[in-house]
Order: structure tokens, then sequence, then C-alpha cells
């Protein structure tokens, strides 16, 4: 009597299947995440800091997601996928036009912040790589002149923050509380400012830019929330009198 056996084949189509189907399920997954990260990483990092602060800026201790506020994460997600270049400053307000940018006689000085460990950071008057430096924005005025010089510097999630590594820098930015310092020096002169207001803002809001000519004023631009594009961190100190 004959026996027969059988024997069991490898399917090589159902397992490229199968991968093919878990590297979809991961990409999907990963692009839910990285989309809806702003609200996490808000609530992480900045829900606990601001509930805290006894500050006059409108800053919003919740965040509740609106139609606007899913097209802001949508669209920072798809510049970020798409390779928008976050440590050129000219891209985080890009409906800003530079006016009255003239080339400054000086071209770098140096900032101090105590409260964040940052000691001598060297701002750029001419180049806007924030990879290599804080940036001094085009068109703001030179510390301690009277307007509002305004200073990009680079942030990410505040556990990678090194203060000597410019595109950590302003990682731990958030930290900062209304009467703490910023200290710029310029020709071996060091000017004191002391933080007065602090505000999240959109992209779109350009009036962070606005010169005010009465008083010497220091503006802080950073991304958040930390480790971000979706907003704009907005610190600004007034010069002590001297």
């Amino acid at each position: 009597m004959k026996s027969y056996s059988y024997k069991k084949t490898k399917d090589i189509r159902l397992n490229i299947g199968r991968i093919l189907s878990g590297l979809l399920v991961v990409i999907g997954a990963s692009i839910v995440f990285y989309i809806s990260f702003p609200l996490i990483s808000w609530h992480i990092y900045f829900t606990p800091v601001f509930a805290s602060l006894d500050v006059t800026a409108p800053i919003p201790k919740t965040t509740i997601l609106t139609k606007e506020g899913i097209k802001t994460l949508v669209t920072s997600a798809s510049q970020k996928i798409a390779g928008a270049n976050y440590k050129d400053a000219h891209t985080w307000f890009p409906t800003y036009q530079i006016i009255n940018e003239n080339e400054a006689k000086q071209t770098t000085y140096t900032l101090v912040i105590p409260k964040l460990k940052i000691k001598d950071g060297i701002v750029s008057t001419s180049s806007y790589d924030l990879s290599k430096h804080l940036v001094h924005y085009g068109g703001t005025a030179m510390p301690p002149n009277n307007g509002n010089t305004v200073i990009f510097g680079h942030s990410t999630l505040p556990q990678l923050f090194n203060p000597n590594d410019y595109t950590t820098i302003f990682a731990n930015a958030h930290k900062l509380e209304i009467g703490d310092e910023i200290i710029a020096t310029i020709n071996n002169v060091s000017y004191t400012y002391r933080v007065k207001t602090i505000l999240v803002v959109n992209p779109t809001d350009t009036s962070i830019f606005s010169q005010e000519f009465l008083t010497p004023h220091l503006t802080l631009v950073t991304c958040t929330p930390p480790g971000t594009t979706w907003k704009r961190l907005i610190i600004r100190g007034e010069l002590e009198k001297i």
C-alpha cells in the first residue's frame, strides 16, 4: 500500500505581502504620532510650566484642537516631511518681509542667559544659519538702542538640551520666567534685560518684529512646543536703566 506525505512549502509572495502590510502600518502610525506630537509635548512640557507662571501675556494653558489647529499641524508636518530648512531663520515667519535691512557695523555680539546656563552665545547679524549661532534678525534694533532687538535660536526636545550646541540652545527657553536676566554684550559693554512678557504666537503673526522706539527691548524667538515647528515662543525683555 502506497503512502503519501505532504510537504508544506513557503509562499514567498505571502511573506512579502505580510512585510509590506507591516511597513504600511508602521508608516501610518508614525505619521499619526508625528502630527499629534505637538499637542502631546505641549501638555508634557508647557502646561505645567505656564500654569505656574505669573505672566501678563495671553499664554494658552490648555489647547483645544480646532479646525484651524488641525490645519496648522498638518501644514507643519508636511513642511517637515518635505524638508523645510528650519535651521534657516528666514523660514520661521514665511509671510514676513525684512524691512530696512542695513549691514550692521557689528557682525557679532554675545548673549548670556544665566537661567538657561547659556554663556557667551554668539549672535550673528550677517548670517541666518541657526546651526552655527544665534541670529539677530535683519531690520531690528541693535542692543542697547531704542527699539526691538529680535534674536532667533534653534530648539529641540528639552532632554537633548546642550547650551554649547546651537541646534539645541533654546530647548529650555520655556523655563524662563518674568524677571529673569538676558545679558547682551557688544563692544565689550554688557547690557542687562529683564523678561517682561512671554507669549506663544502662530508663524503668521509678525507683530513680534514691530519696533517701539520709546525704550530698548530684546525679544527671543524659538519654535514651540519643544521638538516641533508648530508655533513660536516669544520672550521679551526690557533694558534695565543704566
